[in-house]
């Protein structure tokens, strides 16, 4: 490893340590793996599961004030590109509220506390704030489009379709359940290749297919059971510590790749994780 990811791996084993809303597997909330994905490329009415991912989640967690503040997100957004987003008064509030609560989370302190001392990001909450702002909530025009239809945000949290057929982003746990609930996801199976191992329906992170609305995802990585704060934190670090579009990081028993393509070096255009492979945690 090279020495800049030794050190975010030391920062990201710090986020995972202090993630007190993280989920537990098997007990908060439980998937069902079923069958594997088929090989992309095929069409969309090749199905490896028959039944939903999630089997169980405790939605007492929702009530904690992150997971509310994030989910009152999810629906601002139209989720075909080339389609302008429209932000209300109502919905930029709800944004502000969303980083006012994850600037208080000991994730995101540690996060910010690291930036500030390589001097990425300014100290002060106010600013530091008007930083995550722009990078993950200001509208800019993804590739096809002439006007604002998309934002870092909605493209990795919520997901957007292009030409109604095609899902992209879409990297959120939180919004995969939801959306599942509602009936408008059809989980298609794990995928593995030799770039994700087997999944674990005890880990924390998953490679799979599935179908949202009218769209498809042929292929999609996703935390699992992680609080929005981790992953923000997370992703923030790797956005503004790094120019390169893959970040290799070690913590706990996971040996990820962050893939994170800036947009004009302003926003994040998108990011998720990458399973390598799981580390046998030390007898």
């Amino acid at each position: 490893m090279v020495e800049s990811d030794r050190e975010l791996s030391s920062m990201a084993q710090a986020l995972w340590d202090n993630d007190g809303n993280r989920l537990q597997p098997g007990k908060d909330y439980r998937i069902s793996l079923q069958g594997k994905a088929a090989a992309l490329g095929l069409n969309d009415d090749s199905d490896g599961a028959g039944s939903p991912l999630f089997s169980f989640v405790d939605e007492n967690i929702f009530k904690k004030e992150t997971f509310l503040a994030f989910i009152s997100l999810l629906d601002n957004y139209v989720s075909d590109t080339g389609e302008p987003e429209i932000v209300t008064p109502e919905e930029e509030a709800e944004n502000h509220k969303f980083l006012d609560t994850m600037v208080q989370t000991p994730t995101m302190k540690i996060a910010h506390k690291y930036l500030v001392e390589k001097r990425l990001s300014p100290e002060n909450d106010k600013d530091f704030k008007r930083q995550l702002y722009r990078i993950w909530f200001e509208l800019y025009a993804r590739k096809g489009s002439s006007r604002p239809d998309s934002s870092g945000f909605e493209h990795v949290f919520v997901g957007e379709t292009r030409g109604g057929r095609t899902v992209i982003g879409f990297h959120n746990w939180i919004q995969l359940y939801l959306q599942e609930k509602l009936g408008h996801i059809d989980y298609k199976g794990y995928s593995v290749t030799a770039n994700s191992p087997q999944p674990d329906e005890n880990k924390h992170l998953m490679a799979l297919q599935f179908s949202w609305k009218e769209g498809f995802k042929p292929k999609g990585s996703i935390f699992m059971g992680v609080s929005p704060e981790f992953e923000l934190a997370l992703y923030t670090l790797c956005f503004l510590s790094s120019p390169n579009e893959r970040v290799r990081v070690q913590f706990s028993v996971y040996d990820v790749e962050i893939v994170c393509h800036h947009h004009h070096q302003r926003h994040i255009g998108t990011t998720y994780p990458m399973l390598v492979r799981y580390n046998s945690p030390p007898q």
